[in-house]
């Protein structure tokens, strides 16, 4: 098979690499389109490979009418329109992938080159990270690699040769690549990639249901990194802030309906945010979620400093954007481990917070009544109510990953049958039971504790580590944080206590075979895909400006920018033009292209001299390969008289024209196909 690969005519050839190319660079893209789009893209190219290996004809034109109308007619039912970031990339995936069956002419090869570049693109539209950025250059390589090839229309060169030139091409845009990178100005909202849909990977959910935080556990992927300024606190202490749930209809907890005011709130149950000692500061680098929410190191008296985005605090503290966050952001926030917030007093508002529905959870509202009627209970306050409840949780209950799905009474199932769960069945039984002695609560979903990557200096908070932990309310105090899943494992918010998420082949494998160097290479990807976000995705106007100070400028901004940027052009165009000048009078490029041809035929065995003329190298190669109308070794010998001729028998014509028959005889060598 491989022997008839290499044995195919040069159109077969360049056809089947091409249709190879575009399959790389349309692979990323297979999680991100339906599943009929990548079905049909992928059927399609197999076609075209099958036809061009059995040498058959296309397809008429009347097919791909037909193909295309039933793909816009399935775009329609998909994405509800044609217009729009999802709907535009099915669509330029089927008509890149329809127009290889019409692949007849050069022009229709130049239409598919440049659709292969805009599908590359669009790859950054959902995923912008590191391993998306290595494979799209190797997809930017292979469609150069196909572009300059079609510019060598002579002969059968080999694929290394167009890969080469590529290769060249790329190193010698590179330079201008990063200059037009650091000093380019960032217009937002034009600069940006963008992200139209809710379809971005979610951390925590806007209600809490039994079951799904535990989902959540199961994915080791990163949720946000965190550099602290000076000593961070302990790892127990890391409690980020999501939504906060205190609606409950039996099976599903949900915010609030009101909760705008950070003063009065609803029925004056605000949050009068009191903060003491000193803040801690630190700066946070969000994955996307897709929500308006930011997470916070409780509790943030100030907003977020998040460029683009307008925050503001609700009535339950937690911080939220005016917009979801659709892409990775990095703010920088204060927080105060020492507070205290909402109502010191009894206020109307509370009795949102002692709400049940009817109907549930029988033997918990029994076993609520039986404390309270307690003797020993009659008069505790509700810090000890809530002691005595942690207390029965550190005998005989369990956190675990794998709890079984709960029925209807989610909470007397815990408390009296399983006995068993994770933190969202833990903190939903306990605030229910709380409820049912009449002590305002409500639950608190976030992410808790995280990892410090010793590579980079960062503090890595993972999906897996997304939390829900409870808020009681306490005469004097206010809302106090109680999270009774450290009564029943203290282990949850402690350091490398986790329930770990199950690994993949290659990760278990490393970890059989050396612990320490799978932890290792781990915490090192991570720092590496960590600087491409801190200094590629990140790059901001502001640390352009940051640029501009650093090389003199005291009060730097556009203008000056565009002005460096300028500056650097012209005198890159007056470099190039001078070496170019230099070039020419230096270099003879007729030597040089017969020292070209004599390096290449030495490799193939045909020793030579500097003073071996053209005709003698001509006459060596028939030598050796022999003659023939057609052959390999006949066209060798007639590009090496040409090559004489050109120099010895030259006429009076001008300098330019020689310098025409220059690149022609320089663009037939590059074409020349070698004898075996």
């Amino acid at each position: 098979m491989l022997t008839r690969l290499t044995t195919l005519p040069r159109e077969a050839r360049d056809t089947l690499f091409l249709l190879l190319v575009i399959a790389w660079v349309l692979l990323p893209q297979v999680g991100n389109l339906p599943l009929w789009c990548s079905a049909l893209a992928g059927a399609v190219l197999v076609w075209r490979g099958w036809l061009t290996l059995q040498s058959r004809p296309l397809p008429g034109k009347w097919w791909l009418v037909g193909l295309l109308a039933l793909t816009i007619a399935a775009t329609l039912m998909t994405h509800r329109t044609l217009l729009g970031r999802d709907a535009g990339v099915t669509l330029l995936v089927v008509l890149l992938t329809l127009k290889t069956l019409e692949l007849r002419a050069r022009r229709d090869a130049f239409v598919v080159f440049f659709l292969g570049f805009f599908c590359m693109l669009s790859n950054f539209f959902y995923s912008q990270s590191l391993l998306t950025a290595a494979s799209m250059l190797l997809g930017l390589l292979g469609l150069l690699t196909v572009l300059v090839n079609a510019h060598m229309p002579v002969g059968k060169p080999p694929l290394a040769l167009a890969a080469r030139t590529a290769g060249g091409m790329v190193l010698l845009g590179a330079p201008i690549m990063v200059v037009l990178f650091l000093l380019f100005p960032r217009l937002a909202p034009l600069w940006g990639v963008p992200s139209d849909a809710m379809t971005g990977r979610s951390g925590l959910s806007a209600s809490m249901q039994v079951g799904n935080i535990a989902t959540l556990a199961l994915d080791d992927s990163v949720a946000m990194r965190i550099r602290f300024e000076g000593r961070p606190p302990p790892q127990q202490d890391l409690y980020f802030r999501g939504p906060v749930m205190s609606s409950f209809d039996g099976r599903e907890w949900r915010p609030p309906l009101f909760n705008f005011s950070p003063r009065g709130g609803q029925g004056g149950v605000g949050s009068n945010l009191s903060v003491a000692g000193a803040p801690v500061s630190y700066e946070v680098t969000l994955e996307p979620t897709s929500r308006p929410w930011l997470f916070v190191m409780e509790a943030a008296a100030q907003s977020p400093v998040l460029p683009g985005y307008r925050s503001v605090m609700q009535a339950d503290l937690q911080w939220t954007v005016n917009r979801p966050i659709t892409d990775l952001v990095r703010y920088k926030a204060q927080s105060y481990p020492i507070f205290r917030h909402g109502p010191t007093r009894p206020v109307f508002g509370l009795r949102e917070f002692v709400a049940l529905p009817p109907g549930f959870n029988p033997r918990t509202l029994a076993l609520a009544n039986e404390i309270r009627s307690d003797p020993r209970y009659r008069n505790a306050s509700n810090a000890q109510l809530v002691q005595l409840v942690l207390d029965r949780l550190r005998s005989g209950y369990t956190y675990t990953l794998e709890p079984g799905v709960y029925g209807q009474h989610t909470a007397d199932e815990f408390w009296f049958d399983r006995k068993e769960g994770f933190c969202e069945h833990i903190a939903s039984a306990f605030v229910i039971l709380m409820r049912a002695m009449d002590i305002p609560a409500r639950i608190v979903t976030g992410y808790q504790g995280g990892e410090l990557n010793g590579v980079d200096g960062f503090w890595v908070v993972r999906q897996s580590d997304a939390h829900a932990w409870a808020e009681v309310w306490q005469e004097d105090r206010g809302w106090v944080r109680v999270d009774p899943t450290s009564a029943v494992a203290p282990g949850r918010t402690g350091a490398f206590q986790r329930l770990a998420a199950p690994q993949g082949v290659v990760a278990q494998t490393l970890g059989n075979i050396s612990p320490t160097l799978a932890a290792q290479l781990r915490a090192t990807w991570e720092a590496v895909n960590n600087g491409w976000n801190q200094w590629v995705l990140n790059y901001t106007q502001g640390k352009q400006l940051n640029l501009l100070k650093e090389i003199g400028f005291d009060s730097p901004s556009w203008e000056d920018l565009s002005y460096v940027l300028l500056g650097i052009i012209v005198l890159a165009a007056l470099l190039g033009a001078a070496w170019t000048l230099w070039d020419r009078t230096q270099h003879d490029p007729w030597l040089r292209l017969l020292a070209r041809a004599r390096r290449r035929l030495a490799k193939a065995g045909i020793d030579s001299t500097p003073a071996t003329p053209p005709r003698q190298l001509a006459q060596q190669v028939l030598a050796r390969y022999g003659g023939g109308s057609g052959s390999p070794g006949q066209a060798l010998h007639d590009w090496l008289m040409q090559l004489e001729l050109q120099r010895y028998a030259a006429t009076s014509s001008g300098q330019r024209s020689q310098r025409r028959e220059i690149r022609r005889l320089r663009q037939q060598w590059s074409a020349l196909a070698w004898p075996a």
